[in-house]
């Protein structure tokens, strides 16, 4: 019992800093993109402030809502993402299917957001 304890304790320990490294990935992405980083931590408000990043119309925030057709919007975001940082379609893909590495290089590497 003491052993299970521990271990979910440790995966709490885990699960806490990578929360805390998203966090801070996001804000950094933000502040990058000349938007405020608090932004990145207020929900709903933080996906408009993405959708803004990204180049997409507000609007795609009801899309997002909606079962299945929210995989293609946030699809379509992530590219627009990349392609704001000047990343092109592979690096689109890493984000989607690797986050947790994508995210930290858009962040913390030399990529500069081109506003066109």
């Amino acid at each position: 019992m003491e052993q299970a304890v521990a271990i979910i304790q440790m995966l709490q320990i885990v699960m806490l800093v990578v929360a805390v490294f998203g966090i801070v990935v996001m804000w950094k992405i933000f502040a990058k993109a000349g938007e405020p980083g608090w932004a990145s931590l207020i929900p709903i408000y933080n996906t408009c402030v993405w959708l803004k990043i990204a180049g997409k119309p507000m609007w795609w925030i009801i899309l997002l809502i909606i079962p299945i057709v929210n995989l293609v919007i946030a699809i379509l975001a992530v590219v627009g993402l990349a392609n704001k940082f000047g990343k092109g379609g592979g690096f689109a893909v890493g984000l989607i299917l690797l986050p947790i590495i994508f995210y930290p290089i858009l962040a913390f590497g030399s990529a500069e957001y081109q506003n066109q």
